[in-house]
């Protein structure tokens, strides 16, 4: 018999997928690095259990996925783990944050003449290219004494995985950063890639000389486990070099 919370987990598990399917960082049949088998290999640690996955998503099936898949779906795809394993909040945060930071940049009369682009995590995460196709028109620019240059963007932290150094709600400001062997120990940075961005403490792994992984880890690191993401030809790093705090 299958307790009542693991189904309450596999139904938000569900509908999570869904919503990441239905923006399109998941496609059932994609053989591109967005399908069934490649969230089989974030979340089961191998391609092949494509098919366990499938079944998680059926509901006639009787499997239904346990609290360590789906944390590892979560840090996979920049889901709340709070919605997905508490079932409170929503699964992505806010789709628009709701701050007098926020507000206070998206109400600005030089919206469009900083040199920051203030957008929100989703929208950033969601993005395949650099900061330059972002239609200007379209989109909040800030300022900030001290920083200047381009390739800046901005957007709001969600969860706590990375307090007390960086706060739920908190906003960072990034540099996007063209090497990544120009990466720092203790420093931090966002990685965006497969539709998920991550704010952490960055180390590179190295196969033939060539950084082929990212290996994330977090603040608070009794409640989330270091883990490793693939480099690929559209992974994206920023160095944070700057956290507003709304206090």
């Amino acid at each position: 018999m299958i307790r009542e919370d693991r189904v309450l987990l596999n139904d938000r598990f569900v509908k999570v997928f869904q919503i990441l399917e239905s923006k399109g960082v998941i496609v059932k049949n994609d053989r591109n690095g967005r399908g069934v088998g490649d969230v089989a290999e974030k979340v089961l640690g191998n391609k092949s259990y494509g098919h366990i996955i499938r079944a998680y998503l059926d509901t006639s099936s009787k499997r239904v996925i346990d609290y360590g898949q789906a944390r590892a779906f979560c840090r996979a795809y920049g889901v709340s783990e709070e919605f997905v394993i508490e079932g409170t909040g929503s699964p992505f945060a806010t789709d628009t944050p709701n701050s007098e930071i926020y507000n206070m940049y998206l109400h600005t009369e030089n919206k469009n003449n900083g040199n920051i682009l203030f957008t929100t995590t989703q929208a950033f995460a969601g993005s395949t290219a650099g900061l330059d196709t972002f239609a200007r028109e379209s989109n909040n620019y800030f300022s900030l004494p001290g920083i200047t240059g381009n390739n800046l963007v901005a957007f709001p932290i969600m969860g706590n995985s990375m307090e007390p150094i960086i706060c739920n709600g908190d906003v960072v400001v990034c540099r996007e950063m063209g090497n990544f062997n120009d990466i720092k120990e203790n420093d931090i940075y966002a990685v965006r890639s497969n539709g998920s961005v991550w704010v952490k403490y960055v180390q590179v792994i190295k196969t033939r000389g060539r950084v082929s992984h990212l290996k994330l880890m977090s603040a608070n690191y009794l409640e989330h486990d270091p883990f490793t993401e693939e480099v690929t030809d559209h992974t994206r790093l920023y160095k944070v070099i700057r956290r507003i705090s709304q206090f």
